[in-house]
């Protein structure tokens, strides 16, 4: 026999589950239908309350067993939708954290080392080596319609000191990607294949910037996974003239770019900048 406390703590992880899975996009949604199809319990997301109370919740057995489904559920989403079990505060598998120390404040980085390898290991070269640190966030391009998205750019700029070799392109094709809302990805000025020790961060989505069959696109990487508010301090910031106006009056210093996951791996090249002092911040 259940007691009614029992019932009632899986039915209310029930609904909480719902409210979670309710806030999934839609191919989540279509998952949350295709568990479900011909199944009885729900048939649809806009159904579900009819279904319910059709076949009826009929003790802590039912409900127990709905739960473990939706629990399964939802692991499933995670693996469709990595990005949901990314946190700045522990380790993901899979993931390489990174922090980066600015002068607004932390950003957190998860680098996604299972379907971007090769652009990840890239910039965590520069990470372990301490290629990051010193520089700034020197432009940021807002959108002229909707200026509080747009994206905000970082990196060793020209600093030939601080370089390191070119790395081949992973387009968003390959890895699957996407430019969406705090999404880190590299920069280039030349052709796929020329990216290197320049970076940077979407605010909002930008699927222009993805693979397209006239269009390569550009590496997308990793996302930001705290800080967020930061990287919007940064896009508001004030800019001049300079390239379309989107260079920076002030750069936003980085202190520096700590890795958090793993052992570091420096490439032991020199670094002959480390015997200049600060010049940003």
């Amino acid at each position: 026999m259940v007691s009614r406390a029992g019932a009632l703590r899986p039915l209310t992880m029930f609904r909480g589950c719902r409210a979670v899975l309710r806030g999934c996009s839609a191919t989540s949604s279509h998952i949350w239908v295709s568990a479900f199809a011909g199944r009885g319990a729900v048939q649809s997301d806009a159904g579900s309350h009819g279904a319910r109370r059709r076949s009826g919740v009929d003790g802590g057995g039912t409900v127990s067993a709905l739960v473990m489904r939706l629990f399964l559920l939802l692991l499933a989403l995670v693996a469709a939708h990595p990005a949901l079990a990314q946190r700045a505060d522990r380790a993901t598998p899979g993931y390489v954290r990174v922090r980066l120390e600015t002068a607004l404040g932390n950003i957190f980085l998860a680098l996604d080392t299972r379907r971007a390898p090769a652009t990840t290991a890239n910039f965590m070269k520069y990470v372990d080596d301490g290629r990051f640190d010193g520089i700034s966030f020197y432009r940021v391009a807002r959108q002229k319609k909707a200026p509080q998205f747009g994206f905000i750019q970082s990196g060793i700029r020209t600093d030939a000191r601080r370089f390191l070799d070119m790395i081949p392109h992973e387009s968003t094709r390959k890895t699957g990607i996407k430019h969406l809302d705090m999404t880190i990805s590299m920069a280039r000025r030349g052709p796929p294949g020329s990216a290197n020790g320049n970076w940077f961060i979407s605010v909002g989505a930008m699927p222009w910037m993805d693979w397209k069959p006239d269009n390569p696109g550009y590496a997308a990487f990793g996302r930001v996974v705290g800080g967020q508010s930061v990287v919007k301090r940064i896009l508001a910031q004030p800019t001049g003239q300079m390239m379309n106006g989107t260079l920076l009056l002030k750069p936003v210093y980085v202190k520096r770019a700590v890795r958090l996951d793993g052992k570091p791996k420096p490439t032991g090249r020199p670094r002959p900048w480390i015997l200049e002092g600060r010049k940003d911040g």
